[in-house]
């Protein structure tokens, strides 16, 4: 079987993020993603109007029936929503029943891109401080990377994540500057040993920061390394977003949609 990419991630009614983002974009890189649904969100393409969390146990069940039945070759988590998930979550690393050798990609989804909040802010951090030590990459928007980290500058604050136990951190520097390229890093260990920059499209777009992660996830799971992962997932996102769909044609400042069903 395909390598397998277990995702914990919510539903987006609109398809443009969460786990529609997910298993789309792990589809590209030769995976097959499983998803343990940890939300159902009110919200469309524009904005987030709510949500209700799935209970933590029946995350968990959901989790278990994939773990007991496919060969999970890595782990992407997304939103989670309430600190009993992330706690879930933690437990499943801490007790191995998600072994410390398969990689996990964490999105630390603190606010849609759409707006909105999909949680109390200072809980979530506070959870997720205990989930970071397992994972092999975050990859935070410049706000989450703020929060987690308690630094201003983004530099810092990849390096102050990676002294909290991330192996490594993915800064992306798109919303702090709204013209010139966008540059991103890549800090393993406490050392930026990568980086990459990207053009800047018009536009804001909806899902994606979900699905660069999932690419991400879905790559390492087919066997490349972190640096080639991130290479991959950065031509194959610029494709996606280039060839977005436009649901307000008329709305110049209205979020567009990746296709993520573009070769590359």
């Amino acid at each position: 079987m395909r390598p397998v990419v277990l995702c914990f991630s919510g539903l987006d009614p609109s398809g443009g993020a969460g786990l529609q983002a997910d298993i789309e974009a792990i589809g590209q890189t030769g995976a097959h993603a499983a998803i343990a649904c940890t939300a159902v969100t009110i919200q469309s393409s524009q904005q987030v109007f709510g949500f209700d969390a799935c209970a933590a146990d029946l995350v968990q069940a959901q989790a278990n029936a994939v773990l007991d039945d496919l060969p999970v070759s890595a782990i992407k988590s997304g939103m989670l929503g309430t600190t009993d998930n992330i706690a879930m979550l933690t437990r499943l690393f801490a007790e191995e029943k998600i072994s410390k050798d398969i990689p996990f990609v964490l999105d630390p989804v603190l606010v849609a891109n759409s707006g909105g909040s999909l949680g109390d802010e200072k809980t979530l951090v506070s959870a997720f401080r205990q989930l970071l030590p397992y994972a092999t990459l975050i990859t935070p928007n410049t706000h989450e990377l703020r929060a987690l980290s308690g630094e201003q500058d983004l530099h810092s604050g990849a390096k102050q994540l990676c002294a909290q136990g991330v192996h490594a951190v993915l800064v992306k520097t798109s919303h702090d500057f709204e013209d010139g390229d966008i540059e991103q890093y890549l800090y393993i260990k406490g050392e930026m040993v990568h980086k990459s920059t990207l053009p800047r499209l018009n536009g804001e777009f909806h899902g994606s920061g979900c699905s660069l992660a999932s690419f991400i996830a879905g790559r390492l799971a087919m066997g490349d390394n972190l640096i080639d992962a991130i290479k991959a997932a950065d031509s194959w996102i610029i494709q996606t977003l280039r060839a977005a769909d436009a649901p307000h044609p008329d709305d110049a400042q209205a979020q567009l949609i990746p296709n993520r069903f573009v070769s590359f």
